[in-house]
């Protein structure tokens, strides 16, 4: 009867060892798919715009016409970098979208990572060397109908992160593009330029703003690289 016992015994040691290490394994997997889901890398665009031929469409459904005043303009009028929850404001929510490795302390702000510019390609790695871009800037848009707009209106378009109207790029490239259109001004990499005509068409269709005869021009120009 004793040496029953004692084999009785062992098996249920066995069993619990092995019900145990199961446990384990199985915990294990659980960590190697959240550590793996965790690391997956920010999505290091913009949202996708309309195809040429989409643009192409748009683009003629926006009304042709001089562009507007400048008088009374002022960037407070776009009041912009609102808080986008997760403790992120507009500015570090585009930084963890656009750029590769980003990592960030509590505040958002990036920590480590890179910036690759869409506009002539460089990569950068301090937040510093990097703007967040209005693909439409604000006065641009001022002088094409944003300014009968409301201040609500003109916020949303400053810090909307549902169309491509928000780019992580290089901060002197986009000082030089300023505020100009597509007529005056392109990014250096000129095959972005199909890209960048069909956010730019997107953004002012969006928004119903008008385009003047140069730009619509120089935006055909570009949709025929595509």
């Amino acid at each position: 009867m004793a040496h029953k016992h004692r084999t009785a015994l062992t098996l249920y040691a066995r069993r619990r060892w092995s019900a145990l290490l199961a446990v384990l394994a199985a915990a294990v997997c659980g960590l190697l798919v959240a550590l793996t889901l965790g690391a997956s890398p920010a999505a290091a665009e913009p949202p996708t715009p309309p195809s040429a031929s989409e643009a192409t469409t748009m683009l003629g459904e926006i009304t042709e016409k001089g562009e507007g005043s400048m008088d009374g303009y002022s960037r407070e009028k776009f009041p912009h970098w609102i808080d986008q929850g997760d403790s992120c404001d507009t500015r570090e929510a585009v930084l963890k979208r656009d750029g590769d490795g980003v990592e960030t302390g509590s505040d958002c702000y990036p920590t480590k990572g890179s910036w690759t510019s869409p506009y002539d390609g460089e990569t950068w790695t301090k937040p510093s060397d990097i703007d967040i871009d209005h693909v439409v800037p604000l006065a641009e848009a001022w002088r094409s109908g944003a300014s009968s707009w409301t201040q609500d209106k003109r916020q949303e378009l400053a810090n909307n992160l549902k169309i491509a109207q928000l780019l992580a790029v290089t901060d002197n490239v986009n000082q030089e593009k300023g505020d100009k259109d597509p007529a005056e001004w392109m990014p250096s990499k000129s095959g972005y330029h199909c890209t960048y005509a069909r956010m730019w068409i997107w953004v002012k269709h969006t928004y119903d703003m008008t385009a003047d005869s140069e730009e619509k021009t120089a935006l055909k120009k570009a949709l025929g690289t595509c």
